[in-house]
């Protein structure tokens, strides 16, 4: 999930009540929420350091616990040696910073496996990706429950009233025009619950419903998400079994049998589902609405194939797989699929992509796109 995310899942669950296990105990939720994103450091290397250790080791059970360990200590250690220099008594209290950093730093990685980008809980021991395919990686549905709960227990004078509606602005426009730019659609219907729901929280805090209710509106957003994921899970199940079916469309029209399917959740949308599967012969990727009935492939929409290298290919293929980068790419691609060019220089060249994210000649996708020169190199 993005950083405003767990941030704000970070500052709800200390408004929830963890922020009375001690002082700076609020801080500690922040930063244990977001603490396992530090393998962000590993951009220093390039862009496919990134890629190899990105949600890797800070994101596994091991890893997290230790992060949850360390970051109470670090605090703990500061207050102390903050209060030496000052003459006063330690002010933090080792056992609710313990608490706290526990709970948010697992939230990290259960928000980051609920997204189709995957975790790797069990490194070092196994580098298997593990996904949840429920929410987009960027979801408003869950900036307005937690963040609604966070600004409600938080908004209590006019500089932060302030900073609040900055931040509330600024979603809102890049609700409306990010999508555009990356050439898709922020459902109208969303949009319209996106404007409701800020109008309600505007509303609720004028009724200064936080002095009423307390601790309980960051509690219940908590339990809200829980919720909502449950409903997602539901819905998932449904948009696999149509998944299953499309695919089953497609092998038998090209005589294929398949292999594996998955439905990936898109952004603010619960009832359209982009779906991969792949079959012993091809790769495909489509849409899907739940609102349509199933009939086969012919429900499905924006259907992208690529079939598997066979012959010359797959020897051009093989060849380009043993590039650190592209290893590096397929431990991550979860439908990789390649496709082998022949330019007008006489050189040969084997596009790679992930098919969730990319397809083959977008090499400039970030890490889901790669392309490696096997044949021809002038230099």
């Amino acid at each position: 999930m993005d950083n405003l995310t767990h941030s704000l899942v970070g500052l709800a669950a200390a408004k929830a009540g963890l922020e009375r296990t001690s002082p700076y105990a609020t801080v500690l939720c922040v930063v244990a929420a977001n603490a396992p994103d530090a393998d962000v450091v590993t951009l220093f290397g390039g862009q496919w350091i990134y890629l190899e250790h990105h949600r890797g080791i800070t994101h596994s059970i091991v890893g997290t616990l230790a992060i949850s360990l360390i970051l109470p200590f670090l605090f703990y250690a500061g207050d102390f040696l903050w209060a030496r220099l000052r003459g006063r008594p330690t002010r933090a209290r080792l056992p609710g910073l313990l608490i706290s950093s526990l709970i948010l730093s697992a939230s990290h990685p259960l928000l980051d496996w609920t997204n189709s980008y995957g975790v790797r809980p069990f490194l070092p021991w196994s580098a298997k990706w593990f996904y949840g395919d429920l929410v987009f990686i960027l979801d408003p549905y869950l900036w307005l429950s937690v963040g609604g709960a966070a600004f409600l227990s938080t908004a209590n004078n006019r500089r932060r009233i302030l900073a609040w509606a900055l931040l509330g602005a600024v979603l809102t426009g890049a609700i409306i025009f990010l999508p555009q730019r990356a050439g898709t659609a922020y459902p109208s219907t969303s949009l319209v619950l996106w404007l409701a729901g800020l109008t309600g929280l505007i509303v609720a805090h004028r009724a200064h419903l936080a002095a009423r209710w307390g601790k309980s509106i960051a509690a219940a957003s908590l339990a809200l998400v829980i919720v909502y994921w449950g409903a997602l899970a539901v819905i998932h199940s449904r948009a696999l079994v149509q998944a299953q079916a499309v695919a089953e469309g497609l092998a038998t029209r090209n005589g294929e049998t398949t292999v594996r399917v998955a439905a990936t959740p898109v952004l603010a949308d619960p009832l359209t589902w982009r779906c991969l599967a792949e079959t012993d012969g091809s790769v495909h990727r489509f849409d899907i609405n739940l609102r349509r009935e199933p009939d086969g492939s012919g429900s499905a929409r924006n259907i992208v194939s690529f079939e598997k290298p066979r012959g010359e290919t797959a020897r051009y293929v093989a060849r380009a797989e043993k590039d650190r980068r592209a290893e590096t790419f397929l431990v991550f691609a979860r439908f990789p699929v390649a496709r082998v060019v022949h330019s007008c220089f006489q050189e040969t060249y084997v596009q790679f992509a992930d098919l969730r994210y990319a397809e083959p000649g977008s090499a400039g996708q970030g890490g889901f796109a790669l392309e490696v020169l096997v044949a021809g190199d002038t230099r």
